[in-house]
Parts: C-alpha cells; sequence; structure tokens
C-alpha cells in the first residue's frame, strides 16, 4: 500500500490550504486515515483522523478551522485548512490503516509528508 500525499506550501496567517493523500496499491480495505503533523522540535502529533464510515476526530487545537472527508471509492482523503496560525507549521503525513489483498491483518501505511509554512 503507497500513500501520496500533496497539497502542501507557503500561506499567510489566516489563509487556507488543502492536503490531499490518496492509497494505491493492492487494497483490500481501509479502516482508519488521517494526517500527523511534525513541527521544528517537537513530537508528531496526530491532527486529525476519519474512520471508514466517516466518524471523525480532531485535535483541540483545530478544532473549527479543519475539516477531513474522505471518498472511499478513490482512497483518498483531504484535510481543509481554513484561518491558519504560524503554529500549524509543520510537515504533514498521511496515515492509513489497511488491509492489503491476500492478508489478514490491518497494518498502518504513512505517506512521505508534505510541508506547510504558514508564515507572512
Amino acid at each position: 500500500v503507497q500513500l501520496q500525499a500533496s497539497g502542501g506550501g507557503l500561506v499567510q496567517p489566516g489563509g487556507s490550504l488543502r492536503l490531499s493523500c490518496a492509497a494505491s496499491g493492492s487494497i483490500f480495505s481501509i479502516n482508519d486515515m488521517g494526517w500527523y503533523r511534525q513541527a521544528p522540535g517537537k513530537q508528531r502529533e496526530s491532527v486529525a483522523t476519519i474512520a471508514n464510515a466517516g466518524s471523525t476526530f480532531y485535535v483541540d487545537s483545530v478544532k473549527g478551522r479543519f475539516t477531513i472527508s474522505r471518498d472511499n471509492a478513490k482512497n483518498t482523503i483531504y484535510l481543509q485548512m481554513n484561518s491558519l496560525k504560524p503554529e500549524d507549521t509543520a510537515v504533514y503525513y498521511c496515515f492509513a490503516v489497511a488491509r492489503q489483498s491476500g492478508r489478514n491483518n490491518y497494518l498502518n501505511y504513512w505517506g512521505q509528508g508534505t510541508l506547510v509554512t504558514v508564515s507572512s
């Protein structure tokens, strides 16, 4: 299973970005998908998660500003980020808990990371 993230970039405070993450490969099914981020000098933190059925989780610092969504037909998730703040600056990593075709277990898979920089 491969995850390809895209959509990062430089944006001014108060601006918006939309991240995408597409899963590909011999996928039987995917449970949770979501985003972590890691800022310079900080530990990686969970930002948002969406279950296969659509329930969502957000870290408190992004509630009301970020929205995670999912297109199961495309094995793709999106993270709409509005009202961005300098403290949102980080490398954003997508993940998927997926089961490969022909296997019986679910594993965690990670994308390569996309840099989001919020600065004036």
